[in-house]
């Protein structure tokens, strides 16, 4: 239970409670209201609202059509209150009392403290512009309202961060638990076997040696992933593609990249860099012995580049369409077929016998905004 659930159900129970201030007053001074009938239709009216309104926010959430209702039908109450809770010896009539703070809190705790003090301020306004003016009582009452708007506010939004944070650690914690799990696992097994295949191959030569030189290849990137700080402290939906891309480095690959870390949700991270592995898959399949590559990360304002560069014998022209018509789709899909999923492109140039050049360039995704949750965090 997140603790706006929790508020919303404690604004609940403090709007019915604060009805009894009008219903034990009216009690108290039945015989001098001067509309003995109408004033138990108004405080029996209140309750009704508040049963509706609370039921609402409790199935549907902060609405904005019923945050807004709620707003005018506390202020009409406020209105109201002036003729039907009026009394025949006085000339203040009785007030609704702190059942007027019940739509500020909601307001302050769904839209935080600016909401919350122009809601305080709204329904503090009518009740000056009702309740004989900008006396010593209405201007307290109003003070309270604006004050009670403000502090609510601000104490939500440090709660809603507090406990994103704690929900954040509490995943990190349980997704350390299990690499840490995996990683035992990997390093008992895997890559013991990959060792031994290395040791193998280079002592048999011949074409064991090219098969335990991959094989070094496949331990040196393992060893990289689980030792790696993203590996083992990811955070909050995003990843570091210096680091993805660090882990193809090797003998025949080599990686420029930024100083800082170039960070993209982990999807889209994962995504370019299951591309770049593809295009690094090519060099080896289709390439000669001793072919290099040169990868390039590239942090722009509004976008990630990635460009692999190789000096193998290059593409002869139309041999990727010819390829894509024959049902070989892997460029196709798996480099130019994830960047576009990612709203990016791929710019593929190739000589004969000169290497081939893929760039791929992918947006950074922007912001949503007009969200509740943005709308929480403009406080």
């Amino acid at each position: 239970m997140g603790i706006e659930t929790q508020l919303r159900r404690a604004i609940t129970v403090f709007r019915f409670v604060s009805l009894g201030y009008p219903v034990v007053m009216c009690a108290v001074l039945y015989e001098h209201l001067a509309q003995p009938l109408v004033a138990p239709a108004l405080v029996a009216g209140m309750a009704v609202w508040t049963a509706a309104a609370s039921g609402s926010y409790v199935k549907h959430g902060f609405l904005r059509s019923i945050m807004y209702t709620d707003l005018a039908v506390t202020a009409g109450a406020v209105v109201a209150s002036t003729w039907a809770l009026a009394l025949t010896d006085r000339s203040v009539p009785i007030s609704v009392g702190p059942w007027l703070a019940g739509a500020v809190l909601i307001w302050a705790v769904a839209g935080g403290r600016r909401r919350g003090v122009i809601a305080g301020a709204v329904v503090a306004a009518f009740g000056m512009a009702f309740r004989g003016g900008p006396t010593e009582h209405t201007f307290s009452e109003a003070i309270l309202l604006i004050l009670t708007g403000l502090m609510v506010g601000h104490f939500t939004r440090l709660g809603v961060e507090a406990e994103q944070r704690l929900r954040e650690a509490a995943a990190r914690s349980a997704a350390n638990r299990e690499r840490e799990r995996l990683a035992r696992d990997i390093h008992d097994s895997v890559l013991q076997v990959l060792a031994l295949v290395q040791r193998r191959g280079n002592a048999i030569g011949g074409e064991a040696a090219e098969l335990g030189r991959l094989a070094g290849e496949q331990e040196a990137a393992l060893r990289s992933l689980i030792s790696s700080d993203s590996y083992r402290h990811p955070f909050d939906g995003q990843r570091d593609v210096r680091e993805l891309l660090g882990r193809l480095a090797g003998d025949a690959v080599t990686v420029a990249a930024p100083a800082a870390p170039v960070r993209l949700p982990s999807r889209t991270a994962g995504q370019l860099a299951a591309a770049v592995t593809s295009a690094l898959d090519n060099v080896r399949d289709h390439c000669p012995d001793g072919t290099r590559a040169w990868l390039l990360l590239e942090d722009q304002s509004d976008e990630v580049a990635v460009t692999v560069r190789d000096n193998g014998t290059g593409i002869e022209p139309g041999r990727l369409t010819e390829a894509a018509a024959d049902g070989r789709l892997g460029v196709a899909q798996s480099i130019e077929g994830r960047i576009r999923e990612l709203g990016g492109k791929t710019i593929i140039t190739s000589t004969p016998d000169q290497g081939t050049e893929v760039e791929m360039r992918v947006p950074r995704p922007r912001r949503k905004a007009g969200s509740n949750g943005d709308a929480r965090r403009d406080r």
